[in-house]
């Protein structure tokens, strides 16, 4: 039996071709170190899942029937490794009891390697038992794992970016629009997979009726891998954002401000907020794009629950709204200082990162927009 290099063997390995590199660079970058390794392996799995496909359509397992069961596809590690992805980009950390969540995947390993090092003779008769007994409860198990972490994942996802605006001043900036895509599709290839598989259970469609799932796969892998890879080095506020009970937990400069003051119910918020806001901005640190609550608060001392408190107690703004304001004003004094740029770099020069949140922020504090600022500045100077 000679072996067939035909279009579909081809593209699958063009697709594993390029996941391998991107999960090799994802694990060489520095920033968001634990996501993007998770990422990393996420990708190789998917490609491993290809591998027995890519090699099938060449007719490799006609010629090497010894191939049968080879360990390189564990799709229920998919849908897990997914959910760890999102916990550890979105809060810098696995889920707890995530070696449980391991569990499904591991015991499909363990039972590819065994059933792999059966003697020739018996794996072709045990291959007919768990395609027909077996493989629906993998396939049981991928959809209602798929269900599981692929929920879990989206709720993450909301419930964080409904907090951006008390840790960073730029919340479309680090909302990972991309990351709701990859999950969508992930939805939907959750339907697909299950449903193609219990199809190809009772009714078997072969390798030629199954091409198009595992086309679908290398498409949603190369969407996952491409957009992560673009987005590894992006600095995520990490959630849960500020224990709010619990400023010693924060584990920051300010631990010792905690341990020292007898009771924090004493302090004066609205005075602290005022004093830390006049250090801010005579310091110029609003001005740092990348600045969010948990820099902020190690350029003042303090931690995070504190300086949360401040600015929701004492001055009663959140984050976003005390940053931007101050970004806005930077702006408004530029413009009546008599700097004749264009706008959008004088945003860009004050820390924003987009030209939407800037007119929304400016709009905010100045009342008016941009243009209709620098308008009045010159009809008040003409004025004068």
């Amino acid at each position: 039996m000679e072996l067939v290099f035909g279009w579909r063997s081809a593209t699958l390995l063009v697709v594993v071709g390029i996941l391998v590199p991107l999960a090799i660079a994802l694990a060489r970058t520095l920033r968001n170190r634990l996501a993007n390794r998770l990422l990393a392996i996420l990708i190789l799995v998917l490609a491993g899942v290809l591998v027995p496909w890519l090699i099938g359509f060449m007719g490799a397992y006609d010629r090497w029937p010894w191939l049968t069961f080879l360990p390189v596809a564990v799709p229920l590690a998919v849908p897990v490794l997914l959910r760890f992805y999102v916990d550890a980009l979105l809060g810098g950390r696995l889920p707890p009891r995530w070696r449980l969540m391991l569990a499904p995947a591991l015991v499909q390993f363990a039972f590819q390697a065994i059933s792999f090092a059966l003697p020739q003779p018996l794996k072709g008769r045990w291959a007919g038992i768990v395609f027909s007994a077996i493989d629906p409860l993998f396939t049981l198990a991928l959809i209602a794992t798929f269900a599981l972490h692929v929920a879990h994942s989206a709720r993450a996802l909301r419930r964080y970016r409904a907090a951006l605006a008390d840790v960073t001043g730029d919340e479309a900036r680090f909302a990972a629009r991309w990351l709701t895509a990859a999950l969508i599709a992930f939805a939907v290839l959750w339907m697909v997979w299950g449903l193609v598989l219990l199809w190809d259970w009772a009714w078997p469609l072969g390798y030629l009726g199954l091409q198009w799932l595992y086309l679908a796969i290398a498409a949603v892998a190369l969407f996952l891998g491409i957009e992560g890879w673009r987005h590894s080095g992006d600095p995520f506020p990490t959630w849960p954002f500020v224990t709010p009970t619990a400023p010693e937990a924060d584990g920051s400069a300010g631990e010792s401000e905690a341990a020292s003051e007898p009771a924090k119910a004493a302090r004066d918020w609205q005075e602290t907020g005022a004093d830390w806001a006049a250090r801010i901005e005579t310091q110029g640190w609003a001005l740092d794009p990348d600045i969010d609550l948990a820099g902020l608060a190690r350029l003042l001392g303090t931690n995070t629950a504190y300086l949360s408190r401040a600015l929701n107690e004492g001055l009663g703004v959140n984050f976003a709204t005390f940053i931007n304001g101050l970004r806005s004003r930077a702006v408004m004094q530029a413009i009546a200082a008599g700097d004749r740029r264009d706008v959008l770099t004088l945003a860009l020069d004050a820390g924003f990162s987009s030209k939407a949140s800037f007119n929304r922020a400016f709009a905010a504090t100045a009342g008016m927009t941009p243009s209709a600022w620098r308008k009045h500045v010159s009809e008040h100077e003409k004025g004068a």
